[in-house]
């Protein structure tokens, strides 16, 4: 297998970067989901969910490094504050670097009310930047009290954003602070409109930090109404509804958006729900710009 580049060297050079999300693991099926990512093309990393929406899914980090080493490619397990204390937390994190794993996305999770297992308990023992800034002081040698270990993690960090939140002042403020924490780079929600995507590209550059925006390809009007409906900050606008009733499909207006702001972003986080062609085909039209 040849040497894997990895995500923080290609961040630092500057290298348009490419990532997607995983599909749903069901239960131990793993291996299916894997023999499906072989077909990704130009891929610089794979996200891995962590019991999103509070379903039981594999543990992110096991199957990130499972995906890693059989890809032969980065993958980035989301870490949520939901499920573990400050103690475990660590503990988890000093495993990942142990198996491999040089990328995490730190982010909140959510409650596991909006799962089918009420009873199961949050911890959220810190928040989300606090977790960002817990995975920096471990990059520095440090524990959570300061205090040294031995040896030091080497992860960057991803941290979310969203260019479509309905207050984009805050949404700014926000990523300043995780980027204050020790965030390296953001992994957008998915958005659909240009002009507010450039109003957030433009006020993203004080923070010199690379930006991923979300790309989500639209596959019928059932899925926007879901998202118009169930994903806070994202939207799809009017418009592009009347281009689908209109008989222009998802992907069309995929490439139009990417082809639009290509030469402000410094990549793309797909997506692309598990269909990898679908990905592949973006990943292709983006790198022929």
């Amino acid at each position: 297998m040849e040497k894997i580049i990895d995500l923080k060297s290609k961040l630092n050079h500057g290298d348009f970067i490419f990532t997607t999300e995983l599909g749903a693991i069901d239960g131990t099926q793993i291996e299916d989901r894997i023999s499906k990512a072989k077909d990704y093309v130009g891929l610089d990393a794979i996200n891995v969910h962590d019991c999103p929406n509070g379903n039981l899914r594999i543990n992110s980090i096991m199957a990130a490094s499972i995906l890693k080493r059989e890809l032969g490619i980065e993958a980035i397990p989301h870490f949520t504050c939901r499920d573990r204390s400050l103690l475990g937390t660590q503990a988890d994190l000093l495993g990942a670097h142990a198996l491999g794993i040089r990328g995490i996305l730190a982010t909140t999770g959510d409650g596991p009310l909006h799962g089918p297992y009420k009873e199961s308990k949050a911890v959220y023992n810190y928040n989300s930047y606090e977790l960002i800034q817990l995975i920096h002081n471990l990059n520095s040698g440090k524990d959570a009290n300061g205090v040294d270990i031995k040896g030091s993690t080497d992860f960057v960090i991803a941290a979310a954003a969203t260019p479509g939140a309905p207050n984009l002042t805050v949404e700014i403020e926000r990523m300043k602070r995780k980027v204050e924490m020790g965030a390296d780079f953001f992994q957008t929600q998915p958005i659909y409109d240009v002009a507010r995507a450039r109003e957030f590209l433009e006020q993203t550059k004080v923070l010199g930090k690379p930006v991923l925006l979300g790309i989500m390809p639209l596959t019928d009007l059932k899925l926007v109404k879901f998202i118009n409906n169930k994903m806070a900050g994202v939207t799809v606008t009017a418009e592009i509804i009347k281009q689908m009733e209109d008989g222009k499909n998802g992907i069309e207006i995929a490439f139009e958006f990417i082809s639009e702001l290509f030469d402000e972003i410094e990549g793309i986080h797909i997506y692309g729900m598990g269909d990898v062609q679908t990905t592949n085909k973006i990943i292709e039209f983006a790198k022929g710009l």
